[in-house]
């Protein structure tokens, strides 16, 4: 008797076992129906910026640049304005960070600096590369280490666009900066 009441325990044990992993999973199923997740598996993290560039266009003592007009294929990842007092002496600074249509990174870069202290913060081992024309300006292309750019002085400030996007791609979004 004592025999097989130990068998029947042992089978009631491994039966309670799989039917508390049979509600724990239950649970965990429902948790990812009804919890967000992103269901194309994009791992890009896409900003909103018009009300940012309207509030740091107010607040900049240059004209602040900011795209309009460009495709859905342009996803915002970054972007951020820092007054020059709590800058570390990098002035007024613009950034706005785009994943392009072909996967690469691209930022809008502007701040009341020189042309070469915003290059040397933004292109490590910055080489001349020639010219391009986007948006009425020459543009001065610049090849480092590991990005590029196009740089330009628009009055007080140094604009700059950066990344490791094709010159082409940078020129696409210098000509729709408004």
């Amino acid at each position: 008797m004592a025999a097989e009441s130990k068998g029947m325990r042992g089978r009631q044990t491994v039966r309670d076992m799989v039917l508390s992993m049979l509600a724990v999973g239950f649970v965990v199923w429902i948790g990812y129906l009804f919890l967000p997740h992103d269901a194309n598996g994009d791992p890009v993290h896409v900003v909103a910026y018009k009300v940012e560039a309207a509030s740091a266009k107010r607040a900049a003592p240059y004209p602040l640049l900011s795209p309009e007009g460009l495709s859905d294929k342009w996803r915002a990842t970054s972007v951020s304005y820092t007054p020059a007092g709590i800058n570390n002496g990098k002035g007024n600074a613009w950034h706005l960070g785009f994943v392009t249509p072909s996967g690469q990174y691209a930022a809008v870069e502007q701040a009341d600096v020189p042309r070469e202290k915003l290059l040397a913060d933004k292109v490590a081992g910055a080489q001349p590369d020639g010219t391009a024309d986007a948006a009425g300006r020459t543009w001065d292309r610049v090849q480092g280490d590991k990005a590029r750019a196009l740089a330009v002085q628009t009055g007080s400030a140094t604009t700059m666009i950066t990344g490791t996007a094709s010159y082409e791609e940078m020129a696409e979004l210098a000509q729709a900066l408004k």
